[in-house]
Parts: C-alpha cells; sequence; structure tokens
C-alpha cells in the first residue's frame, strides 16, 4: 500500500513538473504593451508547444461607477474593445498553431486574471508594463501580480 501511494505521488509530480508552460496566461487590455505581451507569448507558446488564455477586463471605476449613463457607455466600451481583442486573436492563433482562449471578464483587472489563472490552473502569467504615471507610486498590475506571485510572472515593456 505504501509503494502504491508513492508511485501516486511521483505521477503527479511528473504531471506537474515540465520543461516549460503547457498553459499562458497573456492579460489584455488593447494598449500597446498588453499586444506586445500577447506577442510574447504567442512567441513562447509556439517554442513551448503550449496553450494561451487571453484574459480581457473590462473595469468600471471611480465616480463613473455610481453614473448609470456612465456605466452604460463604459459596458459598450469594453464590449467592443473585446469584441477587437478576439477577431484579432481569431485571425492571428491559427497562424501561430497555438490552441487560444479568450476570456473575457467585468470587474477589477488583478483580482479577474488571479482567479481565471487559478481556475484554469495556469502555468505562467503575461502582462505588458503600465505607462501610467501613477503606478510607479501606487504600483500597476504587473507589479501587484509580481509581489503576490503564484506563478511566474513575466511583464513585457
Amino acid at each position: 500500500m505504501l509503494r502504491q501511494t508513492h508511485t501516486e505521488a511521483e505521477a503527479a509530480m511528473f504531471e506537474l513538473g515540465t520543461d516549460g508552460p503547457s498553459l499562458i496566461l497573456v492579460a489584455l487590455d488593447g494598449s500597446d504593451t498588453s499586444l506586445r505581451a500577447a506577442a510574447y507569448a504567442g512567441g513562447l507558446a509556439r517554442r513551448q508547444g503550449s496553450r494561451i488564455v487571453c484574459v480581457y477586463v473590462g473595469q468600471i471605476t471611480g465616480i463613473a461607477a455610481g453614473v448609470p449613463l456612465a456605466v452604460g457607455a463604459l459596458i459598450q466600451m469594453h464590449d467592443s474593445v473585446a469584441r477587437g481583442l478576439r477577431a484579432q486573436i481569431e485571425e492571428r492563433a491559427p497562424d501561430l498553431g497555438v490552441p487560444v482562449t479568450f476570456v473575457e471578464r467585468r470587474g477589477d483587472p488583478y483580482t479577474e486574471i488571479v482567479h481565471v489563472a487559478e481556475e484554469m490552473r495556469v502555468d505562467a502569467v503575461v502582462v505588458g508594463r503600465s505607462t501610467q504615471r501613477g503606478h510607479r507610486f501606487f504600483g500597476s498590475l504587473a507589479v501587484r501580480l509580481v509581489r503576490d506571485a503564484k506563478w511566474p510572472v513575466i511583464v513585457v515593456p
């Protein structure tokens, strides 16, 4: 019985330990840095024989969250961005030969990315560097993911 348990543990370790990531999450928001992150993740996935999950999170924050007309406009804008990103991914993924899943969420980007990463059991997270000035002082999505890392996090400039 003890040997059987040991063998099962070895099999589980073998499944989790690989030469590289088998599932890579890339966070997209339509910015140049997020698109560079997607290109980097695509190349990494192609070389490693990995799959990619692209995550877009529509965020409604601040004063806009309390104004119904603003919320409606933001939702429409987020839906439009998500449709455009999905179309780009569907167009380019076949050329890479990499299986790609597109996930759209609403909420806090950090929280939703972590939830998707946990749900899908990703092996690595790729994000673009923030270009917003305030993030130097308050911390960007990339900084938060690296600081709280549960997976390897690659930040693409």
